[in-house]
């Protein structure tokens, strides 16, 4: 049930083994050359005394704190691209019991919008999208006026959620609804913006599904082949994918706070806000890429990296596809939580201390979200902020909640007024 490992206690064959027999549970990958060259970033060095200190506290926190609450997931923390803590806990299916392993594949729900953003910006810096392009360039009969790209990227848009409105038009929602049907729902009935473009920052995941078409256009290449040639193979990430219908029998299953198991519904086969599935692993190479100037340019990093949201005062604040703490000092911490479905998601990237908190679970829990006090463990003054006013659940009970994180108080207390309704 429970896998552990620190990284100075070398690897047995029995877990080898372990890894490797997943059977069924884990996706097999094909692996494709690598023509980039990458070389991934040699770990930092850690002082004994200082890993001793943060190993110690991740571990409080991953016991006390996750595992004791309930915890069904995998977990790294590292520092200067060394981890310190890597730790799986429970099951990939919790019928079969078969326990999660390191190429245990997650469902990232909004983490996924980190490729998205950073795939739009990587067609940027190869020339073959601007930040100032209007949708109407890709979309001709898009019906909205002074909608860029820029504005899908940092959420101000003034974009309608598809989340919401597909159903609420009359989706049938015992058909899959693929980005294209989104698209065409919002060419044929416009939706009602929530604001004018650029005038405050609102969450919607319609602006990263629709990013994912603009990559299809831009690079003439359908979403999942650009990622995969351009990220996931030369970066090594040979258990990460993007979902689609026939990776169904083999995903990752998820589950809600009782482990019932969550059923796929309308909204599963969109890309670009969310289906990407990969692990703690996986996702540290991606984070340890972005410390190089082999995938990205400096220019590239800095346009992610900058706040776009600053009419209201304060430390939150959002770039291209990622959230940030910025504090008086100049530091600023890069995350992007996700929730989909029964999977959580955290990716806490302290890019000034070159540190890294990765937490996917496959069973809703609340309590992964507070893997962020953990970011007190390496710079004793960061407070990350919590990002719960921004987050509203889906108003029909038959759906579940979408990336954004509520409370699990708050969601069920939902649930509740909904039955009273009917």
């Amino acid at each position: 049930m429970k896998f552990l490992r620190f990284i100075f206690i070398p690897i047995s064959f029995s877990l080898v083994f372990a890894a490797c027999s997943q059977g069924d549970a884990t996706k097999l990958k094909i692996k494709k050359t690598d023509s980039t060259g990458y070389v991934a970033p040699a770990p930092g060095y850690i002082s004994p005394l200082d890993f001793e200190k943060y190993r110690n506290a991740v571990s409080d926190f991953y016991n006390n704190d996750l595992v004791a609450k309930g915890f069904n997931g995998g977990i790294i923390v590292a520092k200067k691209g060394r981890i310190i803590f890597e730790a799986y806990h429970g099951f990939f299916n919790l019928k079969k019991k078969d326990s999660l392993t390191p190429h245990s594949a997650f469902h990232l729900a909004s983490v996924s919008k980190t490729f998205t953003a950073m795939a739009t910006l990587k067609l940027i810096q190869m020339g073959k999208l601007n930040l100032d392009d209007d949708l109407k360039k890709f979309f001709p009969n898009f019906p909205y006026d002074n909608v860029k790209v820029k504005y899908l990227l940092s959420h101000r848009s003034g974009l309608p959620n598809y989340i919401y409105f597909m159903q609420k038009l009359g989706w049938d929602t015992h058909q899959y609804c693929s980005n294209e049907d989104m698209l065409a729902y919002m060419i044929k009935y416009r939706p009602n913006p929530t604001s004018t473009p650029n005038t405050h920052f609102e969450y919607c995941n319609t602006n990263y599904a629709l990013l994912g078409l603009i990559i299809e256009k831009a690079s003439g290449k359908n979403y999942a082949d650009f990622l995969q040639e351009q990220f996931f193979t030369p970066l090594h990430m040979n258990d990460t994918y993007v979902f689609n219908m026939s990776d169904s029998a083999t995903a990752m299953p998820s589950y809600d706070w009782r482990g019932r198991q969550e059923k796929l519904m309308f909204l599963d086969t969109g890309f670009g806000d969310k289906n990407i599935y990969s692990t703690p692993e996986d996702l540290l190479k991606w984070d340890q890429a972005m410390y190089t100037n082999e995938i990205f340019t400096p220019q590239t990093l800095e346009e992610a990296y900058t706040p776009y949201s600053n009419e209201k005062p304060g430390i939150r604040n959002y770039g291209y596809g990622w959230r940030m703490n910025v504090y008086p000092n100049g530091k600023k911490i890069i995350y992007h939580n996700g929730w989909w479905h029964g999977n959580n998601t955290v990716f806490i990237r302290m890019i000034q201390d070159s540190a890294t908190i990765i937490v996917l679970g496959n069973k809703y829990n609340p309590y992964i979200y507070k893997s962020k006090k953990m970011a007190e463990i390496f710079e004793p003054s960061s407070i990350m902020e919590d990002e719960e006013k921004d987050m509203k659940p889906l108003n029909n009970e038959k759906t579940t909640p979408s990336h954004k994180t509520i409370s699990h108080k708050k969601y069920h207390a939902k649930k509740r007024v909904v039955r009273r309704r009917r």
